[in-house]
């Protein structure tokens, strides 16, 4: 029996995932690192286990009705926890925020702008005084009535709609008509109005040309269509739309993104004339405080409008309301986010961007007592940057607070108090805690991949650093904070792209196109979700399944019962369970509790009918065959060439734990993109390929960095071109050329500080890297010289 006293969190008997029975104590109140490869097991324990029983008996002590109103997750497979204090999880959600949410509506400083503008704002004589609502661009009372408080309006014109205008209307001129029979009865309407539909477009009369694309009447008109041989076809009625309203329409209702994406070629997006782009109302416009509007103070980076209001005086309700805006901001700008504005849209922001804007909102919430459990909150982020997030982290414990960090940051990983490793491999052969206690200790660890990162002090072999082949001229580019921005990017090369968050690195490699001279093919590899359903997954991804059926369909067994390879799909009536409609799993309403998800009672989870189930191929059956690793199917499938090279490649990027089946929804961002880079290398490549990576290592161990760089240099090595966004020290080392961005973030930035070899740019001045890289240099072992001078 634990005092009400003990000072640690005590798991037993810890099952989730892949964890094999884990038993581990770790202190309250200070901060704790839980580290171990990807895949090895340390999400399990710290958030589907000790965050999942914390949020699990919160949720027990509300009432029951509110409790079904709240998404709940699942109790976790553990023994028992004591010692669990109320927790906070701050995770890297990538979820697909829409363009009205906001820096400022993450944070609520939104709230507290729009609080001031309402009490102290300065009003034109006269003028009636606005609640708070009218200041907002998401509120009937607020938005702007022409563009809907989007700030953007949608417009078309002669040229977009029809770009060749030799061609004649049935010849397919107006480019924006939809294909097949929608378009042919939209012609024939036109003909059965008296519009000749035979004459190049640029010989009809410009004010034909005027009403066929932008008139907003819809006359009905009954059509006789011209008979096909053999076919009777009966007059109709018909009804016209102009090439505008039809564009615009499939733009705003349309559910296909396809459809989606061909009308939006033929739209510009322009600043709304009626807001000038600021999505407000005239009424909240004509309002200022500190000599600006609203939508000007929001535009502002964050460390300008902390300058902005602290110097501004004024009423009592001014000065406190400032005062707290002032108070809100201070932690965001000490997380390094100063040159985000309060109306930069959330989807443009990074996921580690997302986390500490949350982090932020968190430091002021001062709640002390509780555990916040954090997703990787290095991600993203220059080593500058890392040193501010420690010493963030350190704020929240002195509040009070014990902080459990899913890390793999060896900077971060120094500055723990203690250190929990999980491994020692990934998958089934992880699952354990290898070690619970102060950092130094772990060095005596020798099955942890950690302690040889943490603690080896022997110098790398030195590498040659590569010449170019040739050089890719980008730019100039003015976008975000690039201001007429030229790089040169060398081919044939390993180049890092560098700087601070904020700098305008991404921003930069998204101007590399396939239609740059010396490109050839491009490969964009980032590390958006694979799919968002369970129905996808590594096999149907990486296209392994196809063959896999192929290789059921084929069987003795298959071919009496005439089973064809659909049969073997588990996302289409026939071979599938019906029962769970292929997804093994049911859900099951308990009303006051959780919905919880068991194994359906017909397939127990195999998601087939059992008739498909009888076929097997070397004595396993489908399911069977999707639930081997990578790694074992790899052994199951060797004499199968073209099973063999995809299960080959994914086990070269050190994907041999996951599981063929392994649903699309539990991986990680980092082994998405890592199957994407596999998928992409089993491919036959012919000619010169630019692969494009954005920050590769996240969500990487060390230790599988290094097998990912292994891959990187092999297609260097194999005549391609790779660049890639990076933040880590070890890998800017080992590349043969870097381009530094910076000095800062935000407006500070945009500028290409240095570029060269890395031991070049780690000599550069006024360069935020330089300092770290020369750090990493010695680690890495890499040659000074190769690539000679940047062209003129």
């Amino acid at each position: 029996m634990h005092s009400p006293h003990d000072p640690y969190v005590r798991v037993r008997g810890a099952r989730e995932h892949n964890l094999r029975g884990v038993d581990v104590d770790i202190p309250r109140d200070v901060l704790v690192v839980f580290t171990g490869v990807s895949g090895s097991g340390k999400s399990s324990l710290a958030f589907g286990t000790i965050y999942a029983e914390a949020q699990r008996r919160y949720f027990e002590s509300v009432a029951p009705y509110a409790r079904r109103l709240i998404h709940q997750v699942g109790a976790p497979k553990v023994g028992d926890i004591s010692g669990l204090p109320p927790a906070v999880s701050l995770q890297q959600r990538r979820s697909t925020p829409t363009s009205r949410s906001s820096v400022g509506t993450v944070t609520n400083l939104s709230n507290s702008l729009r609080m001031l503008f309402s009490r102290a704002g300065h009003y034109p004589p006269g003028a009636e005084r606005l609640d708070s609502d009218s200041f907002s661009p998401n509120t009937a009372a607020g938005a702007c009535p022409e563009c809907h408080g989007l700030g953007r309006v949608h417009r078309t014109t002669e040229e977009l709609l029809v770009p060749d205008p030799a061609l004649s209307i049935r010849e397919g001129a107006i480019a924006a008509w939809p294909g097949a029979w929608q378009g042919k009865n939209l012609r024939d309407v036109l003909d059965a109005l008296g519009y000749d539909v035979d004459r190049p477009w640029r010989d009809l009369p410009a004010e034909q040309r005027e009403w066929i694309l932008f008139t907003d009447e819809q006359p009905v008109v009954t059509v006789h269509p011209v008979r096909d041989a053999g076919r009777i076809q009966r007059p109709y009625q018909g009804t016209y739309m102009s090439a505008r309203r039809y564009v615009l329409k499939t733009f705003s209702d349309s559910r296909s993104q396809t459809l989606r994406a061909k009308a939006e070629r033929f739209l510009a997006a322009a600043p709304c004339p009626l807001c000038g782009g600021s999505r407000l109302r005239p009424e909240a416009l004509a309002v200022t405080f500190a000599g600006r509007t609203i939508a000007e103070l929001a535009a502002l980076p964050l460390v300008e409008l902390a300058d902005s209001l602290a110097g501004h005086g004024g009423s009592e309700t001014a000065r406190v309301l400032t005062e707290d805006l002032l108070a809100r901001i201070s932690p965001v700008t000490e997380l390094g986010l100063g040159y985000l504005s309060l109306a930069r849209a959330t989807p443009t922001l990074s996921a580690g961007e997302l986390q500490r804007l949350r982090l932020a909102t968190q430091l002021r919430s001062g709640l002390f007592g509780v555990v916040y459990v954090l997703d990787e909150p290095s991600a993203g982020l220059h080593p500058a940057d890392t040193e501010a997030l420690l010493t963030v982290l350190d704020r929240l414990k002195a509040a009070g607070n014990s902080v459990f960090v899913v890390e793999h940051s060896l900077d971060v990983v120094r500055g723990a108090d203690w250190l929990v490793d999980v491994g020692p491999k990934a998958g089934e052969h992880g699952g354990l805690v290898l070690h619970s206690g102060p950092v130094a200790d772990l060095e005596r660890v020798a099955e942890s991949a950690t302690a040889r990162f943490l603690f080896d002090r022997s110098p790398a072999p030195v590498r040659e650093v590569r010449s170019a082949r040739q050089w890719l001229k980008v730019g100039p580019v003015n976008r975000h904070n690039l201001r007429g921005t030229t790089a040169e990017f060398p081919l044939g090369v390993l180049t890092s792209v560098t700087g601070v968050s904020g700098s305008g690195k991404s921003t930069l490699i998204g101007e590399i196109t396939e239609e740059l001279p010396g490109v050839g093919r491009l490969v964009s590899v980032d590390q958006k979700p694979i799919g968002r359903t369970p129905r996808s997954n590594l096999a149907t991804y990486t296209g392994l399944f196809d063959v896999v059926r192929k290789v059921f369909a084929g069987t003795a067994e298959a071919a009496d019962r005439g089973y064809g390879v659909g049969r073997f799909s588990f996302n289409v009536p026939g071979g599938r369970c019906e029962t769970c409609q292929g997804e093994g799993f049911v859900s099951v309403e308990l009303l006051f509790l959780p919905s919880t998800y068991a194994p359906c009672p017909d397939c127990g989870g195999a998601r087939y009918n059992p008739e498909t189930l009888e076929v097997t191929y070397r004595e396993r059956n489908i399911a069977q065959v999707l639930d081997l690793t990578v790694e074992a199917a790899a052994g199951f499938f060797a004499d199968t060439p073209a099973v063999a090279r995809s299960l080959a490649t994914l086990l070269d990027v050190g994907l041999g734990y996951l599981r063929l089946g392994q649903p699309a929804t539990e991986l990680s961002g980092g082994e998405a993109q890592r199957i994407k880079l596999a998928s992409e290398l089993q491919r036959v490549r012919r000619g010169h390929t630019l692969y494009l990576l954005d920050e590769p290592t996240t969500g990487l161990h060390p230790a599988d960095v290094e097998v990912l760089m292994r891959q990187l240099h092999g297609l260097v090595d194999g005549g391609h071109s790779v660049v890639v966004v990076e933040h880590d020290m070890a890998v800017v080392a080992g590349a043969d050329w870097v381009i530094d961005l910076g000095p800062g973030g935000g407006d500070a930035g945009g500028r290409i500080v240095a570029a060269g070899p890395p031991a070049e740019v780690a000599r550069a001045a006024g360069s935020a890297t330089a300092a770290y890289l020369a750090r990493a240099l010695p680690r890495c072992g890499t040659a000074p010289d190769g690539l000679g001078a940047q062209p003129q």
